[in-house]
C-alpha cells in the first residue's frame, strides 16, 4: 500500500510539472493535448497493474511511455484531420464567393439586356 501512495503522489508532482510547463502563453496543439493525455493515463494504468505485481513505479514508467507513444499517435491523428478539415472549410468559402461574383454578374448581363 506504501508503494502505491508513493507511486500516487509521483504520477501528482510528474503531472502538476507538466501542467505547469506546458502552462505557456499558447495553448496546447491537439497533438500535445493527445501525448499527455495518453501519458497520464498509461501512467496510472501501469502504477495499478505494476502495483498488482509489486513494482508500481516501473509499471507507471512503462504505462506512461506506452500511453505518451500511443496518445500521440492519436493527437497527431486528430490534428492532421483538423488541418484537412479547415482546408476543405477554406475552399468552400473561396466557391461560394466565386459562385456570388458569377450570380452578380449574370445579373448585370441581364440587366443590360433589358435596356438595350
Amino acid at each position: 500500500m506504501r508503494t502505491l501512495n508513493l507511486a500516487v503522489v509521483t504520477l501528482m508532482l510528474v503531472a502538476v510539472t507538466f501542467g505547469v510547463g506546458c502552462s505557456g502563453s499558447q495553448p496546447l496543439s491537439t497533438r500535445e493535448e493527445g501525448t499527455l493525455g495518453g501519458a497520464g493515463i498509461g501512467a496510472v494504468g501501469g502504477a495499478l497493474v505494476g502495483a498488482a505485481v509489486g513494482a508500481p513505479g516501473a509499471g507507471a514508467a512503462i504505462g506512461g511511455a506506452l500511453g505518451g507513444v500511443t496518445g500521440y499517435a492519436v493527437g497527431n491523428s486528430m490534428q492532421d484531420q483538423e488541418a484537412a478539415n479547415q482546408q476543405t472549410q477554406q475552399q468552400i468559402q473561396s466557391q461560394q464567393q466565386q459562385l456570388e461574383q458569377q450570380h452578380q454578374q449574370i445579373q448585370q448581363m441581364q440587366n443590360q439586356q433589358e435596356t438595350e
